[in-house]
Order: C-alpha cells, then sequence, then structure tokens
C-alpha cells in the first residue's frame, strides 16, 4: 500500500478553491482523501455537496468544524449549539456519500473567552457542557464530536483547550465512539506530555483525526496563518507519526496549512506539492 494512500488534503490547505476545485485537484494530484470545510459546503447546499463529494470518488476524513461555543449568554449558547447540530447533520450526510472508509467526523475548536471574560476555568467547563450535550444528537447519527486542542497561542481567542491531555478530559465520560479528539502536530507537538497523552488517546480509541502541518519560524504577522508545508519548519514528523500509529490510528493523515502564501498558489500545484511532503515527511513514520 503507498503511503499515499493515507493522505487527505484538508481544504483549508487550498483554501480560495471552491468545493468542485477542490475536489477536481485532490483526486487529479493522486490523493484518495479530502477533508471539507463548512464554508464551501454552504456555498452549494449540502444536498449538492453530497452528490459532488459521491461523483469525485474521494474519501471524506471529516468535516470542519463546529465548536465556538463558550459563549456566556444563554442565548449565544443556544445559537452555537443549534448550529454544532447543524454541522453534525451535515458531515454525517457527506461521510455517507464519500467512497468507503469516509469518516463521519466533525472536529470541534472549542473557542475562546467571550469579550471581557477573563474566567479560562469557566469557559473549559462550557466546552464541556456543549459537547455533552451535543452527544446524542451525534450518537444518533453515527457522528464522532473530534475535539482538537489548539496551542496556547490561541486560547485567548479561539481555544481555550489546550493540550492533549485537556482535550482527553473533556470528552472522558462520553463513548468513545462518540466524543474523540484531533491530534494536531501544530498544535501539541510542543508538549512535554505528548508521548503519554498519545499514548492514552489511543488506548481509550480516541484519536479521531491525526492533522499535519510544519512549526515555522519567524512567525508571519498573522499568527494564525503561521503554519509551514511539512519538512519547512521545526516538527519531527516520522517520531511523531510513529508515536500516532503505536496508539492504533490506522486513519486518513490531513494536510491543514493555514499560510497566505500557500493559499495564494494555484491549487493544482498546492496539491502536488502536497503529496510529495507527505511522502518525504510522514512516509518515513508510517
Amino acid at each position: 500500500m503507498s503511503h499515499l494512500s493515507r493522505l487527505s488534503l484538508n481544504q483549508a490547505t487550498i483554501k480560495y478553491a471552491d468545493l468542485a476545485t477542490a475536489l477536481s485537484v485532490t483526486a487529479g494530484a493522486g490523493i484518495d482523501a479530502i477533508g471539507l470545510w463548512r464554508e464551501p459546503v454552504a456555498a452549494v447546499g449540502p444536498a449538492q455537496a453530497a452528490r459532488m463529494v459521491a461523483d469525485s470518488g474521494l474519501r471524506v476524513s471529516s468535516l470542519c468544524r463546529g465548536g465556538f461555543f463558550t459563549a456566556s449568554s444563554p442565548d449565544l449558547r443556544r445559537e452555537a449549539l443549534d448550529d454544532n447540530r447543524r454541522a453534525i447533520d451535515e458531515i454525517a450526510t457527506l461521510a455517507q456519500a464519500g467512497a468507503p472508509g469516509s469518516a463521519p467526523v466533525l472536529v470541534l475548536v472549542a473557542g475562546g473567552l467571550p469579550e471581557g471574560d477573563r474566567d479560562l476555568a469557566a469557559a473549559r467547563g462550557r466546552a464541556a457542557e456543549a459537547v455533552g450535550e451535543l452527544a446524542e444528537h451525534a450518537a444518533g447519527v453515527g457522528v464522532v464530536l473530534a475535539v482538537e486542542p489548539m496551542h496556547p497561542l490561541y486560547a485567548a481567542d479561539r481555544g481555550v483547550i489546550s493540550t492533549l491531555g485537556q482535550a482527553l478530559d473533556l470528552v472522558a465520560d462520553l463513548p468513545a465512539p462518540v466524543a474523540g479528539v484531533v491530534v494536531d502536530t501544530f498544535h501539541v507537538w510542543w508538549d512535554p506530555a505528548l508521548p503519554a497523552q498519545i499514548a492514552r488517546a489511543g488506548a481509550q480509541g480516541r484519536i479521531a483525526s491525526y492533522q499535519v502541518s510544519d512549526w515555522i519560524t519567524p512567525f508571519p504577522g498573522d499568527a494564525l496563518l503561521s503554519r509551514g508545508m511539512m519538512g519547512d519548519g521545526h516538527i519531527d514528523f516520522a517520531s511523531f507519526t510513529r508515536l500516532v500509529r503505536q496508539a492504533g490510528y490506522t486513519g486518513d493523515i490531513e494536510v491543514e496549512i493555514f499560510n497566505q502564501e500557500i493559499w495564494d498558489a494555484d491549487p493544482g500545484q498546492v496539491a502536488a506539492r502536497t503529496a510529495k511532503a507527505f511522502g518525504e515527511s510522514i512516509g518515513p513514520g508510517l
């Protein structure tokens, strides 16, 4: 089996491509799977998106993203939960339309602190409550809620869950087939507890998604757009991937890169570059 058989191109890596283009360039680069984002899906509607996915012959590895449910306002919290229920239904439909091996995984980014709020513990508690409230709906349609810890750099405005250990604690009381975690190299590579926490996630059957991109320095002007192509930065992908493999994860590996230079490039060229970098950086750990 080719190492590329595990590769999935997350749509964030080719952000400006519409859904039709994203599906086309992914398949054209010899990549068998795609990680979808809600905005391009919404642009054509979930039903049409499902038909397009089915026609593409690609697997669906996840849908990004749900979450952003740390608001303290009851009205905002209700809106967030309703939107997440819609996202759950979307990935259930899209995964069913995808090729065999598609994963009904909804990636959840917890969200940051509400404006003027400094109570980090309370925000984390609200995130945990929200995942618990969504679990029944997800279970009913066969979807896995995948909590993604984000680098502490983003704790204030995007993700109050900062470590893999915190993410695992958040889902600990929910069944593993319903609630898992995302292991994203960019966000967790720095954590000295990472080997133990990846092993813990594997033993609990909680690794729902593995996403890769590199940590590059110096940071560009926007910290959000600071991810690099594998091999361009500081992460030891072979060792990292071996940890994930040893933990028992055998699913697709998504390349998800937020980088303006990559976004501005031709999406077909980016897809080809992604396949090459994946084979060189991720392949040795598989």
